[in-house]
């Protein structure tokens, strides 16, 4: 008998795209913050502060390129 749907398989392909697509606008909008925060507190002469939000900012769009990048060799490796 042949099997239509691989339910378990499609299963684990639904949660890891939610948990995937939330997780990096999650990360990004992190990123978005970290930029937004700089410049008010460059504005606002807090040099350490604005560095800080800086690095945040920097840090989480690193991590967004490399969930990114993940999920490219993920799909071209299949």
């Amino acid at each position: 008998m042949a099997v239509l749907v691989e339910t378990r398989e499609l299963l684990q392909t639904v949660i890891a795209s939610l948990v995937a697509g939330i997780g990096i606008t999650a990360v990004f909008s992190v990123a978005i913050w970290g930029a937004a925060r700089f410049v008010d507190l460059s504005r606002g002469e807090r040099p350490i502060a604005a560095g800080v939000a800086a690095a945040l900012g920097v840090a989480a769009l690193v991590a967004t390129l490399a969930a990114v990048a993940f999920g490219i060799v993920v799909m071209t490796s299949k």
